[in-house]
């Protein structure tokens, strides 16, 4: 299993709507609004890193209001 945190740049007043809608996504394990540089970090779990670049590119980035994302893998468990 792999575990990653997704950090997430968002365009003004659009964090809210995103967290709502990853809560409940079955990969999502935690989402939340946060300060500093980026405007929401979401940490997800999936069987392989290929499946956490998909849930990324396809998912997260397809978001309005998504601007850019950094994604920190765990390397302990």
């Amino acid at each position: 299993m792999v575990k990653a945190y997704i950090l997430i740049e968002m365009a003004a007043g659009k964090s809210g709507e995103l967290v709502r809608r990853l809560k409940g996504v079955a990969n999502v394990r935690s989402v939340s609004r946060v300060t500093g540089p980026y405007d929401v970090i979401a940490i997800i779990e999936d069987e392989d890193l290929n499946k956490v670049h998909d849930f990324v590119t396809t998912v997260i980035h397809k978001e309005e209001g998504v601007l850019r994302t950094t994604t920190s893998v765990s390397v302990e468990q």
